[in-house]
């Protein structure tokens, strides 16, 4: 391995790769190369460590208790507690012939001084996995960070003399479409918005006459062209304004809105949002889903955390859902009914479109079936949009998902009396309701209605429950990843992790009468309710986002919507592979918690 590979490997391992280059260049020279043969026992109670080892070739074996704790790899490193802490509960014995570099033990400590490798060695889970998330997104946070001012669209400003009277200056600023006067005074400048001119001429009686500087406010507040644009959202955000005036040269050069900020770090999200509302026909709605797709592949690429990205998605869904909803239902029977979005979507968890899972409910006393024309209507036409069809057929156009109130009561007892797997599945399902269109009271009643139902139920919840053990993890007890040769060596993201953990969240809300149907505002409030501590919330949490990122990035690379929930760990970044372990651990952490809490061992 040449000198550059060498840095290469250790820059990429965290946290040197935050070393300054003096401090690496100095690191770099007291790094040592090792040979050890198989069955080598490198650490234990009673064999003090004597260096920090980072494996080239081979593994170690990390035993607890004659218990197989990890097993290291290539890449992987041990054991800094070892030497932070002068002890060792384990023993690290070499399980196939080992070439490692070694930082002695006095030089890691040394190194141990620097805050950044401090902070991260001394740091518990939660801590070191934010981290790690935060080190593995910092290049492609950076172009954000990086643009300048200069790099977006300014408006020009409309800049008069103090002398001018207010009239001239309103036809100055109306002639630029404007939405502030700058004021200059000699080498000064103040400024006058719609505020001042309420509280001046409409209110004050202030005279269109009046020079305009009677009634401007000092202080103005402004940026450099060259200036970092996130400077510009900390000015905004700190002051509590709309909009920085852009210096050049110590003149006024332009204005900056915030709109055109915000837009431009979303990918003009809010330019997709009017153009919905302002669709005439199925047709406009089509032009806008290749915008909705380059959001979501912008937003990811400039670091924006995925359930953040959901959201927006989600919210931008729903405008295309009442948009169609409003093009296929008549005004009077749009009152009497709620057009509802189930998993995913419900959850505001949803990226790029995934299978519908849609529902109408009608209000009592109402004729159910003038309802059936209109439903097939918007079902197609969401096919058009390219909502696919659901492969389960839950979809308003299926007379089973387009009922009145009383009929989706008889659901709810259905599921709890009969507990088969497809009464699970719906009862999961209409769980994650929210409703898009229509009246939200009636979505409203029955969800209060199901979880009066399943009040003090341990035995029907119980068999909910027990759907988080369905699928095993895809973690060996040697924090290895289970492939499926089937799946050309991938593993099952949805299978594997985040149905135990979006399912088992969603039935722990059930039984505590929780009304959210988001996943993390759920997790939330389990521990505000005392369920789940604070660690073990933010330790889920962190994994469910870790476990969402690695998917979208799947979903997106995928050729099918049928492989989206399939990745390969070998094409992650290693600082990737080692959160997907974490948030796995996380993951089976969680399912012990569920069936020690549920008593899933006792449910046949």
């Amino acid at each position: 391995m040449s000198i550059l590979d060498q840095r290469k490997l250790i820059e990429s391992i965290h946290p040197f790769g935050l070393l300054s280059r003096e401090t690496l260049d100095n690191l770099m020279q007291k790094i040592d190369i090792a040979y050890y043969p198989k069955d080598t026992l490198l650490i234990s109670k009673n064999l003090p460590s004597i260096a920090f080892y980072i494996i080239i070739k081979g593994s170690v074996t990390e035993y607890i208790d004659d218990e197989v704790q990890n097993v290291y790899s290539h890449g992987d490193t041990f054991d800094a507690d070892a030497l932070i802490y002068g002890k060792c509960e384990g023993r690290f014995v070499v399980d196939e012939d080992l070439i490692c570099y070694e930082i002695k033990k006095d030089d890691f400590l040394e190194l141990m001084q620097n805050k950044k490798v401090q902070n991260y060695f001394l740091q518990d889970f939660v801590t070191r996995h934010q981290q790690l998330k935060n080190y593995d997104m910092q290049s492609d946070f950076s172009g954000f960070l990086m643009a300048r001012v200069s790099d977006i669209f300014l408006h020009k400003a409309c800049v008069v003399e103090s002398h001018e009277s207010i009239f001239s200056a309103l036809s100055k600023q109306e002639k630029l479409k404007a939405h502030v006067i700058i004021v200059k005074k000699e080498n000064e400048y103040s400024i006058v918005t719609d505020t001042d001119l309420r509280k001046h001429v409409l209110l004050g009686g202030a005279d269109v006459e009046d020079e305009i500087v009677t009634i401007a406010t000092k202080g103005l507040i402004s940026i450099d062209i060259e200036d970092f644009l996130f400077n510009a959202l900390l000015i905004m955000t700190q002051n509590g304004i709309k909009r920085v005036v852009v210096m050049k040269d110590n003149k006024v050069f332009g204005v900056l809105e915030q709109l055109d900020l915000l837009s431009y770090f979303a990918n003009h999200s809010h330019l997709v949002a009017v153009q919905i509302d302002k669709a005439q026909n199925i047709d406009d709605l089509k032009i806008l889903q290749a915008d909705m797709k380059n959001i979501i592949i912008t937003l990811r690429a400039k670091g924006v955390k995925v359930r953040y990205i959901t959201k927006l998605i989600s919210t931008l869904n729903i405008k295309v859902y009442k948009k169609v909803f409003d093009m296929c239902v008549e005004k009077e029977l749009q009152e009497n009914c709620a057009l509802i979005v189930m998993g995913s979507e419900g959850r505001e968890e949803q990226t790029l479109k995934s299978d519908q899972d849609n529902a109408l409910i009608i209000r009592n006393g109402t004729d159910v079936k003038l309802y059936e024309e209109p439903m097939m209507k918007l079902n197609s036409y969401l096919l058009e949009l390219g909502f696919p069809k659901c492969p389960g057929n839950i979809m308003v156009s299926n007379e089973f998902w387009r009922r009145d109130e009383s009929g989706y009561k008889k659901l709810i007892a259905g599921w709890t009396q009969s507990m088969g797997e497809a009464d699970v599945q719906n009862l999961s399902i209409f769980l994650d309701a929210k409703c898009v269109a229509g009246d939200e009271e009636l979505l409203s009643s029955l969800i209060t209605h199901l979880h009066q139902h399943f009040h003090q139920r341990d035995d029907v919840l119980a068999h909910v429950a027990k759907a988080v053990l369905n699928f095993e993890t895809p973690l060996t007890m040697f924090s290895g990843f289970v492939l499926e040769k089937g799946q050309q060596n991938r593993l099952d993201l949805k299978k594997g992790g985040l149905f135990a953990l979006v399912h088992g969240v969603r039935t722990l809300c059930l039984e505590y009468e929780i009304t959210q149907t988001n996943t993390i505002e759920r997790i939330k409030e389990l521990n505000n309710k005392g369920i789940i501590d604070k660690v073990f919330a933010t330790e889920l949490i962190e994994s469910f986002d870790t476990l969402s990122a690695i998917r979208l990035k799947a979903t997106l690379e995928a050729k099918s919507l049928d492989e989206s929930d399939y990745i390969n760990p070998q094409s992650l970044e290693k600082i990737q592979r080692d959160l997907l372990k974490d948030s796995f651990k996380i993951i089976n952490k969680f399912k012990k918690f569920m069936s020690f809490h549920f008593h899933l061992n006792m449910v046949s």
